[in-house]
């Protein structure tokens, strides 16, 4: 079964990620894509490391006991990894090894915005009062082109911060509400070649998008709960969203194509929760879930779904 239409045609790659017999990812919240193709899953499983081939061959694990909750990560210079821990308010850079190279955020110290923890998520997100600074259950991470490093502050907090490339903090803009420059659960984000920040608005159902310095640019409207965006080298835009469907854009908003769970059984559907989303130099497309944290369903290696582009 082929997904999508025109040039953006995909197969789903039955059973991709190879793990070793018994293990799962439970939920995978950030995957990225590093210059060798190898592919850099960061799951809530046994080993929230999780390194492979582009055939779906296990490279290598590691990372067991180093996160509170993993939730977003982004590919670094060097082959390295940035990854966001919304539980330890932290955001670190490793080495494919696991060495840790750089730590931003105070472990286990959120900063203030108010936030107070709640069953549910909508009273989460109305208790955040004003933007609280670095870091209160930060969500997603991504480079700039000059190396620049930009954290969405999502969960407990509204904002998206600024670092510089060594880590030094820059600056901060947003605060909780549904007006530009404005976020309800800033949830990933992606910064263009010309710098631009793309946000994941989620629970606005909207991207934002900024200039590097925080200055409002447009928005986009046309998603609903859009949960990560990515932008590849052809400035096509791929947008992940929790509905439950994966939709794909020229740089200028139109769209290409779109698909989720129609032709699907059910018992048996494409997507439970869609999180995450990148490419490789080939244009496959890799798609992580958070189906046990939304649906209570353990989908084990298959909470990572590689789409093949199809000439």
């Amino acid at each position: 079964m082929l997904y999508g239409q025109g040039k953006y045609r995909y197969e789903l790659v039955d059973g991709w990620a190879k793990l070793p017999q018994g293990e799962s990812f439970f939920d995978v919240g950030g995957v990225c894509v590093d210059a060798r193709d190898r592919v850099y899953v960061l799951s809530r499983g046994t080993y929230p490391i999780t390194i492979f081939d582009r055939d779906g061959t296990l490279v290598n694990s590691w990372g067991k006991g180093l996160f509170g909750r993993a939730h977003g990560s982004c590919a670094g210079p060097e082959n390295t990894i940035f990854c966001t821990d919304d539980r330890k308010h932290t955001v670190r850079r490793f080495t494919p090894e696991g060495t840790v190279l750089m730590t931003l955020g105070s472990e286990d110290k959120p900063s203030d915005s108010g936030y107070r923890e709640a069953r549910d998520l909508f009273e989460r997100i109305a208790s955040i009062t004003r933007g609280g600074g670095p870091f209160n259950r930060p969500t997603g991470v991504a480079l700039s082109p000059t190396g620049e490093i930009y954290i969405s502050d999502g969960y407990g907090n509204a904002q998206i911060h600024r670092f510089s490339a060594k880590g030094e903090y820059k600056s901060s803009w947003g605060g909780p509400g549904p007006g530009p420059s404005q976020f309800r659960l800033p949830h990933n984000l992606w910064v263009d070649k010309s710098s631009r920040v793309w946000v994941a608005d989620r629970e606005n159902s909207r991207i934002q998008i900024f200039r590097e310095d925080g200055k409002f640019i447009t928005q986009w409207t046309d998603l609903i709960r859009p949960t990560d965006v990515f932008i590849d080298n052809n400035d096509t835009v791929y947008v992940t969203e929790l509905c439950m469907r994966v939709s794909i854009f020229t740089l200028d908003g139109e769209l290409l194509t779109r698909w989720g769970n129609e032709g699907h059984a059910a018992e048996s559907p494409l997507f439970l929760a869609p999180h995450t989303i990148t490419g490789d130099s080939r244009g496959d497309l890799y798609i992580g879930e958070v189906s046990m944290t939304h649906a209570k369903v353990d989908r084990g290696g298959r909470a990572l779904q590689k789409f093949a582009r199809k000439a």
